[in-house]
């Protein structure tokens, strides 16, 4: 061990830490937010850069102590044994769009919070139900009048003008992110235009956040990454449940859902799929 101190978090200190074993080192660095400098640098310097997934080093997560010391040392031991698993740099040139098509979830979350409070007053002062058609804009007119109390009114006005301004906000994200992403992968892009339900920006999703497709050799891979299986907890030969609901790419599961839940209301015959 040549080097093991805390240090700023700066390219100069870190390129000035690791200059006198700059000639065989090989980076390494946990899969958080404020990794992406740190890949740069790695292909600005043609230094060979490693990244490791978070949730996969239970070594790290196992320990009672824990702090950034001990996890780059645990990292280094855990390289050095070839027991780090390996995750995918993304293309320095492909992080802005994605990460603008990301900010679409918390936009379709918030807004999924807003349905449950116009739904329940209705029930509280039993009168009929609103459905759930209120989401779309066209069903919205007359909802807070039928109900009596002026508060209840007041308090269902304000959730549905939140409603039209998240509506905006998001139709706003995703022009810009259809706009401004640059164009890539066309074949796949004309292939996932043939699915009923995927339209441009979902097909921007998937892509962006897949990458690149050769990264997963296999189908169980793929599927892992999808969040489409969780893994086995067994001993002994013994099978005791699941887990792993965590690992995976999120925005991918999501895109997926939403791209199923599309398909079946395009697809006449697709309520086989959704038992399925």
């Amino acid at each position: 061990m040549l080097v093991h101190r805390a240090m700023q978090a700066s390219p100069a200190t870190f390129l000035t830490a690791i200059a006198p074993s700059r000639a065989d080192l090989v980076g390494w660095v946990a899969c958080r937010f404020p990794w992406s400098w740190l890949a740069a640098l790695g292909a600005r310097a043609s230094m060979p850069f490693g990244l490791g997934p978070a949730l996969y080093r239970k070594a790290i997560h196992g320990g009672q102590a824990k702090h950034a010391r001990l996890d780059a040392k645990k990292i280094a031991v855990l390289r050095r044994g070839g027991r780090l698993p390996h995750a995918s740099v993304y293309p320095a040139e492909r992080r802005a769009p994605r990460d603008l098509l990301r900010r679409r979830m918390p936009l379709r979350r918030k807004r999924a919070e807003l349905l449950p409070p116009i739904h329940n007053p209705p029930r509280q002062y039993k009168l009929s139900e609103i459905g759930q058609q209120s989401a779309y804009k066209a069903n919205r007119p007359g909802v807070a009048a039928r109900l009596p109390a002026p508060a209840v009114q007041n308090s269902i006005a304000v959730d549905l003008a939140l409603l039209d301004h998240y509506a905006r906000l998001r139709r706003a994200r995703e022009l810009a992110v259809v706009k401004t992403a640059q164009p890539h992968d066309a074949h796949p892009r004309s292939l996932l235009r043939t699915v009923p339900g995927i339209g441009a920006r979902l097909r921007l999703v998937l892509l962006d956040a897949s990458h690149d497709i050769r990264r997963l050799p296999r189908v169980q891979a793929f599927g892992s990454y999808w969040r489409l299986v969780t893994c086995a907890q067994a001993a002994a030969g013994k099978r005791y449940g699941t887990s792993g609901t965590k690992l995976g790419n999120a925005y991918l599961q999501g895109a997926l859902s939403e791209a199923a839940g599309l398909f079946v209301r395009a697809n006449p015959a697709g309520q086989k799929y959704r038992a399925r």
